[in-house]
């Protein structure tokens, strides 16, 4: 199969969707299909696939409307003689996604890893006339979905996420930094969705009751002096420690005590499930996916979104408790390791596209 994906995510942007399309795209190519990823020039997302071995592509989408992008790609369709498109946000399926039904592209997908499409006519005219599906990696955001009663009742795919777990992971000494203490970390862009001001609100809770806990968080984005700001007015800026932006962060992973996940809402949460792989314990919020991927008081506890309280009274229960942290970081790490893994995504994800390329065919 020639298979193109495409998203048009600003240039210094790189999250768990642009992982799952580089993942994806690899390991397809990896497969025999003829891969392509496009994206914005000098994008994160394109300097990782390149360095990953995936075969780049520069498409510039910017708007919703574009009808000279959309002639220039659906002509680059044609030229690389693309059998499915997979598209990433709304506007890569209102440009790009028109693109293919102009050149003749069999097969369009739009790849959803969080809820993207509401009520509104415009999202149900882009998703009904200009793709055959939509792939997501939640079972909540295929039941939301269904109850707009738009879609076919297979119109909407689930296929999980998928990890590497990597076995040569050394382990972030923390006790050399912060000797005594026991690290709670977090990672994510720091952004309003990610949910850290509630993490800042519950480490000042525990904090002003105990001195041996430091919060840790990987991550950079628009709030990022406003959260600083956040920690400082509480006194707790000492304890809580903004590390930037990591590439790999599986070496804090192993080396922390506890991992969190404070969000307001996602898709399948890939940084829970990369936490689980170093047989980490979670704190998550019940946010889309958890649920399916954590199992509750069995590899860690799922508390309400916005609930500093919860998250503290969570954290508190398992930061003392050793024994419990190990043993729900060993079944975390075995759920992973049995249904979460990239081999099991990936052929479920090549299964799909070729039931839907030759669906499409036989159509024909």
């Amino acid at each position: 199969m020639n298979i193109v994906f495409i998203n048009s995510i600003g240039r210094n942007k790189f999250g768990g969707g642009e992982k799952w399309m580089t993942n994806a795209a690899g390991n397809l190519a990896r497969k025999g299909h003829h891969v392509i990823l496009a994206g914005k020039k000098n994008s994160r997302i394109l300097n990782y696939a390149a360095q990953q071995g995936i075969e780049t592509a520069v498409i510039e989408i910017r708007s919703d409307i574009s009808p000279l992008t959309t002639a220039r790609i659906a002509r680059w369709l044609k030229e690389h003689r693309t059998d499915i498109l997979i598209c990433n946000l709304n506007k890569d399926v209102r440009v790009a996604g028109l693109a293919a039904r102009i050149a003749g592209t069999p097969v369009v997908l739009a790849r959803h890893g969080m809820l993207l499409c509401s009520r509104k006519w415009k999202h149900k005219l882009t998703l009904t006339k200009l793709t055959d599906g939509i792939i997501t990696n939640s079972r909540t955001i295929k039941d939301t979905y269904a109850g707009y009663g738009w879609f076919p009742a297979d119109f909407v795919k689930v296929i999980y996420n998928g990890i590497t777990i990597p076995t040569d992971v050394t382990p972030v000494d923390f006790s050399k930094r912060f000797p005594g203490k026991k690290i709670i970390y977090s990672a994510g862009r720091l952004s309003e969705q990610k949910g850290f001001i509630y993490l800042i609100e519950a480490a000042s809770i525990l904090l002003k009751k105990r001195n041996d806990l430091v919060f840790i968080v990987s991550g950079e984005g628009k709030l990022e002096e406003e959260l600083k700001t956040a920690a400082r007015e509480r006194g707790i800026e000492q304890s809580f420690i903004f590390e930037g932006f990591s590439p790999d962060i599986f070496p804090q992973l192993k080396g922390c005590d506890l991992f969190v996940l404070a969000s307001l809402f996602e898709g399948m949460p890939n940084v829970v499930m990369e936490a689980m792989a170093m047989a980490r314990p979670v704190v998550a919020t019940d946010v889309n996916g958890a649920r399916e991927l954590m199992e509750e008081g069995k590899t860690g506890l799922i508390v309400p979104p916005e609930n500093p309280e919860a998250l503290a009274a969570a954290i508190l229960l398992l930061i003392d408790d050793e024994d419990r942290r190990k043993d729900f970081g060993q079944r975390g790490y075995q759920r992973v390791a049995e249904q979460f893994t990239m081999q099991k995504m990936t052929d479920r994800l090549e299964e799909h596209l070729q039931f839907k390329l030759g669906e499409q065919q036989s159509w024909r």
